[in-house]
């Protein structure tokens, strides 16, 4: 049919390309990286395509405007409006301002109202804060607080604040419709009450019992289908605390599960070997679920190796968290990947090693890295989780410790906009500290437990510092040298770590090329150093992000942070060029769907419909489910 719109097969398949790409990050901004990517089609040539019937035109004519890049480059990627950038998270307020963001924040967050549901959007008398929910006015006993409309003073003196429900109302309907009916398949109790907050949550914009949900989610032990759903990752608001919607359902395999299980186990033996005290540490290691998925369906702007949930530091404090290793993804290679950056000398131990090393990193990562540490509190006036008459010694300072989090405040709320990309490098870090402890390796199925930096575990030790290196200089392509920022989250933390590996000495890490042009570029890591030089470069790193994080002090974590992952000159001119002409295409990850068709017993069966992997599979896969 496209070719009736007289478009050749070379311009045909540029539309199925874009359309996979803007399928697979649920828009036309990556979902890694955060900007614009563009059809390479002429408009005239997208535009035929749309008159192929009058409902695709109309849709041309509203869209037509924000598929192209334009002459306002900000808006190639997301970010606050007042700094030029798109993000729908303020829609329709081109005019608020970072600084309006930041005092309406703070001052829900003094009044206890959680941000994850929410947008705002400026207006003539003031500010609406659009909570998603299926209802427009929840009754009082609904409302998480009792207020929906305050006066502001002080910089916004005489605007208003009222708090909107209702957005997005149809969809949060249909999600809870389904989610009740979905009660009576629970396997147990604990899964109906989840059920139950989520049904809560969603009717009524409750943070307080989608909190619970989530609290119900991680008591649900060893489900053979795990799935949990929400406004959860807080990665694309440029403020960094409002979430995006996501949800997977998943299988869980029972055979990697088993060795994620025994790391569990052993993470009380590992805690104490991270660089800080233990009154940086949680008295008690609460244990967690850990699993490895097979996914079914992740439905979000992009689908992760790796889970650690729930986000509220209060639940994970005090009661527990979940860890999930996504093994399909993990997995997933296009064919003949090049990999670049890395020597000729290393790439057969690198393939080889790879996804083992990327496995260990990930279970540390997730289950010790998100899952250790304490935020010195001040919980409630006057009560506090530490000795506050004897406050902690600062084994930066070596004085008694000078910062904590007063009551209402959070460690996302402290740290701002950096809190994500911060906390990721902090997990890295402990992943790549506590990967050199060979019984580790040993735990996931490498070697014996006996330190050899030239064995086989050796080896997996070796690609996985190797593949952070190699990751550290791959993220330049996520960093905008016009409004000099990053815009991936994770892609900023392994720069990071980059740069503490080069840190530790020429004769350990270094960048090495012989062409002017830096096409050649690779990375080098001596392996028979990564005991001696590479972990005690990143565990004096990883010392003051922990300790900075645990005490709030934000002033010396964001100067660290900013410092770490400033990209000078030489990466800006000389590097970042040979990234961009080498970079490889990011996967689209093409979903299976479920589909109910009559059995030979009458009644219906789900049965499991696969699409090739392609530009057509993926949108096939997309037109075959069912949508709002």
């Amino acid at each position: 049919m496209a070719s009736d719109a007289g478009l050749s097969e070379t311009e045909i398949k540029a539309f199925l390309d874009y359309a996979a790409q803007f399928l697979g990050n649920a828009g036309n901004y990556k979902s890694f990286g955060d900007s614009k990517f563009i059809p390479r089609l002429e408009p005239r040539q997208l535009k035929a395509l749309a008159t192929l019937t009058p409902k695709t035109l109309e849709l041309w004519e509203q869209i037509k405007d924000g598929v192209f890049a334009s002459a306002d480059i900000g808006k190639m990627h997301l970010g606050y409006p007042d700094e030029g950038h798109l993000s729908t998270y303020y829609p329709n307020s081109p005019t608020i301002t970072k600084e309006e963001i930041t005092i309406i924040s703070d001052f829900l967050e003094s009044k206890k109202l959680l941000p994850e549901n929410t947008r705002i959007r400026k207006t003539q008398a003031g500010f609406e804060v659009l909570i998603a929910s299926e209802l427009t006015y929840p009754s009082g006993s609904q409302l998480d607080i009792p207020e929906t409309e305050w006066e502001l003073d002080g910089k916004l003196k005489g605007k208003t604040l009222v708090l909107a429900f209702g957005d997005y109302s149809k969809e949060m309907k249909t999600i809870a419709d389904n989610l009740e009916k979905a009660e009576k398949y629970a396997g147990n109790d604990i899964e109906k009450n989840m059920l139950k907050e989520y049904v809560k949550s969603f009717r009524t914009g409750s943070l307080q019992a989608f909190k619970q949900s989530q609290r119900y989610w991680i008591r649900d032990k060893g489900p053979m289908v795990e799935s949990d759903i929400g406004f959860v990752e807080t990665y694309r608001d440029p403020h960094g605390i409002r979430g995006e919607w996501e949800g997977f359902v998943s299988m869980v395999n029972k055979e990697r599960t088993r060795a994620f299980g025994k790391l569990v186990e052993a993470a009380p033996k590992y805690i104490p070997k991270l660089p800080w005290s233990r009154d940086f540490e949680k008295d008690k290691f609460l244990s967690p679920d850990f699993t490895s998925l097979e996914v079914l369906t992740f439905a979000g702007s992009g689908i992760p190796a790796g889970i650690n949930i729930p986000n509220y530091d209060d639940i994970r404090q005090t009661e527990g968290f979940k860890n999930v290793s996504l093994g399909n993804v993990l997995s997933a290679k296009a064919p003949n990947e090049a990999i670049p950056f890395i020597k000729d000398s290393d790439l057969e131990v690198y393939r080889e090693n790879r996804d083992p090393a990327f496995e260990v990193q990930i279970g540390l990562h997730e289950l010790l890295g998100h899952g250790c540490g304490k935020l010195l509190q001040e919980t409630a006036p006057g009560k506090y989780n530490f000795d506050h008459a004897h406050p902690p010694t600062n084994p930066l300072t070596n004085k008694p410790i000078e910062h904590w989090y007063k009551p209402g405040q959070t460690w996302g709320s402290v740290f701002g906009s950096i809190a994500a990309s911060y906390e990721e490098c902090r997990a890295e870090c402990v992943a790549m500290a506590l990967s050199c402890d060979f019984t580790v390796l040993e735990i996931f199925g490498f070697g014996d437990g006996s330190e050899d930096v030239g064995g086989a575990a050796g080896a997996v030790l070796y690609a996985a510092y190797l593949q952070m290196a190699r990751a550290g200089v791959a993220a330049l392509e996520f960093w905008d040298p016009k409004s000099r920022k990053w815009g991936q989250a994770h892609m900023q933390a392994r720069f990071a770590i980059l740069r503490a590996l080069l840190g530790a000495g020429a004769s350990f890490c270094g960048l090495d090329h012989a062409r002017p042009d830096l096409d050649d570029l690779t990375v080098r890591v001596n392996r028979a150093e990564i005991l001696s030089h590479g972990r005690p470069a990143v565990e004096a790193f990883l010392r003051k992000l922990h300790v900075y994080k645990a005490t709030a002090d934000v002033e010396a974590g964001t100067k660290l942070y900013n410092d770490m992952t400033d990209v000078d000159a030489f990466f800006a001119e000389k590097v970042r060029p040979v990234v961009l002409r080498k970079k490889m295409p990011r996967k689209v990850f093409v979903q299976a769907s479920t589909v109910l068709v009559d059995g030979p017993d009458g009644r219906p069966h789900v049965t499991l419909r696969e699409y090739e992997a392609s530009a057509s599979g993926m949108i096939r896969s997309y037109a075959e489910r069912s949508y709002i």
